[in-house]
């Protein structure tokens, strides 16, 4: 068995009561604030004003909460706050002692009494002030566990439950294995697995000649539309700090699962002594661009007239849960490394629900343009995660794997991350035409967020050459039938495998 975790430890000294099973698992403390950013602003106020909506919203989504973790933090809340009261009238009678002390300068034993009051009071205060660092840590920990709201109209359960939308495309083909991609990339030399396996190890791979012109095809041509919609074009870091991961909603640890596990790569330096590890903070490659667009707008405050701010962003994306290799991930279905191009939204409250319809749009856009068929789900709540507040899946059909497979998602995450990051807005000054919707010394708003994948490079040339592959009659691959839309993109000269339909 392997040894306990010591941080694990520490959070269920805190948080007593864990549930063990079959269940999605957040972190219950996120990494040192390693990004310099303050502390996320949590607002325990709804928290606690609406318990039971939250509790049954943790339960649908299946959130690794301990027993009555809501109900404890609207108690930890109202502690918080009568310490909070005792804590000031405390320092207040403080203060009024302190200049008892100095009127009585000339009087020896009332100074003496005063001056044994002042300490009297600098001891409760400071008990007081340990015991409300106490409640707030046990308050925060709590409440970031707490996953989002989800969207009265998204479906209860497990991935099962998925609603779908909208079909899209031609009709599916019948399954064949003989439409597998990795035989169609062996019979065309589009990829060698083998070669990424010797170099790297398993599910890492190299896309040859077609393929690497269809990659870059894909991207531009996915770009290409996002930046006709309004979306500005950038280049991500692939490494971030894991601070900002933990802020969006990702896990680079997960110290909940028993052994815990890395869903990230991890950077470490070499010599990793104290000194290194002041000067260097944990970094992690970018499990996708989200993360990076994200912590663009990190600890800002934008201008409401500037909102929605669109940005498309190209990056690697680095999944280090690759998963077990079967029939259903082999080939370029589930990998380490992968190239996506990724959408992020930064709006107003009230614009979220409309922008992610918009998001939608554009995706359903890219897709049919591809001319393979695909369909839409309204994901249910344990599919969620811990950020989004509705979340769409786009599946692909992939008649050489013998199902549908995902393409890609958008997802509302309200103001989730936007709390965690500190990304906030201000409002116009009121006019008389327009008068202010909220008081003058009103707190500014959290944006909302979401996300959404433009192209998954790999799930995309599954789906098209599976789709696509011209099949004799003995089985044999002659070529691959690929859309007119991508021949605008393609950067190779005529190809006998490939014929534009």
């Amino acid at each position: 068995m392997p040894p306990p975790c010591p941080r694990l430890a520490s959070i269920r000294r805190v948080l007593p009561g864990l549930h063990r099973g079959s269940v999605r698992r957040y972190s219950s403390k996120p990494e040192q604030a390693s990004s310099g950013l303050p502390k996320p602003r949590l607002d325990y106020r709804a928290i606690s004003e609406n318990a039971v909506f939250k509790s049954h919203n943790a339960f649908n989504r299946k959130a690794l909460l301990p027993v009555g973790a809501v109900q404890t933090v609207a108690r930890l809340y109202e502690e918080q706050k009568e310490l909070l009261h005792e804590v000031g009238a405390k320092r207040h009678a403080r203060s009024t002692v302190g200049e008892r002390v100095r009127a009585a300068a000339k009087d020896p034993r009332a100074k003496e009494a005063a001056l044994a009051e002042a300490k009297s009071l600098k001891a409760e205060i400071t008990e007081l002030e340990r015991r409300l660092e106490e409640v707030e840590d046990r308050l925060y920990a709590l409440a970031l566990a707490i996953p989002n709201d989800t969207h009265p109209d998204s479906p209860i359960g497990p991935e099962s439950e998925a609603a779908t939308r909208s079909t899209h495309g031609p009709q599916p083909l019948p399954t064949s294995p003989s439409r597998d991609h990795v035989s169609i990339c062996r019979a065309l030399n589009l990829l060698d697995l083998e070669a990424g396996a010797t170099v790297t190890g398993s599910s890492w791979y190299y896309l040859l000649n077609e393929g690497a012109l269809l990659e870059l095809a894909l991207v531009n041509y996915a770009l290409s539309i996002a930046i006709k919609h309004g979306f500005t074009p950038v280049t991500t870091p692939d490494v971030v700090r894991s601070d900002i991961a933990t802020r969006c909603g990702f896990q680079p640890r997960d110290h909940n699962a028993d052994p815990p596990v890395s869903q990230m790569y991890h950077l470490s330096h070499s010599s990793p002594d104290a000194t290194t590890s002041a000067l260097h903070p944990e970094l992690v490659l970018a499990g996708t661009a989200e993360i990076p667009l994200a912590g663009m707008f990190a600890n800002k405050i934008l201008n409401a007239q500037d909102l929605p701010r669109k940005v498309v962003g190209l990056g690697r994306a680095f999944r280090a849960e690759a998963g077990a290799r079967g029939a259903d991930t082999r080939g370029l279905y589930r990998v380490h490394q992968f190239t996506k191009l990724e959408l992020f939204v930064v709006c107003a409250e009230e614009q979220s629900e409309t922008m992610m319809e918009e998001m939608r749009r554009l995706q359903v856009e890219i897709f049919e343009g591809l001319r393979f068929p695909f369909r839409v789900l309204d994901m249910p709540t344990e599919e969620l995660g811990a950020s989004a507040y509705r979340k769409y899946d786009m599946e692909a059909w992939m008649p050489g794997r013998g199902g549908w497979g995902e393409i890609s998602s958008t997802s509302n995450c309200t103001d989730y991350q936007a709390r965690r990051l500190h990304i906030r807005y201000r409002r116009p000054l009121p006019t008389d035409a327009a008068p202010a919707s909220e008081a003058p010394s009103a707190p500014l708003p959290f944006a909302h967020t979401l996300n959404g994948t433009a192209a998954a490079i790999p799930r995309l040339i599954i789906a098209l050459l599976e789709n696509g592959a011209r099949i004799g009659l003995n089985g044999e691959v002659s070529g691959v039938d690929l859309p007119r839309a991508l021949r605008p993109f393609w950067v190779g000269g005529e190809s006998n495998a490939i014929q534009w339909v």
